[in-house]
């Protein structure tokens, strides 16, 4: 399983961002899907995930009421809708993928992708 993010860039604070994850040689629907950002020299933090067998979401308490996970099958992708983006949300993000008993606050992911960039001006 490859994964592929997009959806990166540039955006003013209080705006918003829909990041996508693409996956190829697998169905994500078979996989918990987590989504990970990381800023250079910090520690990696687990902002979302989605278990593949009920679809529950979870999310990191900073971003809680402000991101949404979802998942599109038809097209193999998972987004992750960012609003109301805030200097703090300034990462790389990465998505992951594993069959795991729970989702949230662990990188017991087996697949990642590449990260896309989120930057969130002033």
């Amino acid at each position: 399983l490859q994964l592929v993010e997009s959806g990166g860039g540039l955006v003013q604070r209080g705006g918003s961002l829909r990041l996508s994850c693409a996956g190829f040689g697998g169905t994500l629907d078979n996989f918990e899907i987590g989504w990970f950002r990381q800023v250079p020299g910090k520690v990696r933090e687990s902002v979302a995930c989605m278990m593949h067998s009920d679809g529950a979401t979870y999310y990191a308490h900073s971003v809680k009421g402000r991101f949404t996970i979802s998942r599109d099958n038809a097209k193999n992708t998972v987004y992750l809708q960012m609003n109301s983006l805030n200097d703090e949300d300034t990462a790389d993000y990465y998505c992951a993928a594993g069959q795991l008993y729970w989702c949230m606050g662990t990188e017991e992911y087996d697949y990642w992708g590449q990260g896309t960039q989120v930057t969130v001006s002033s």
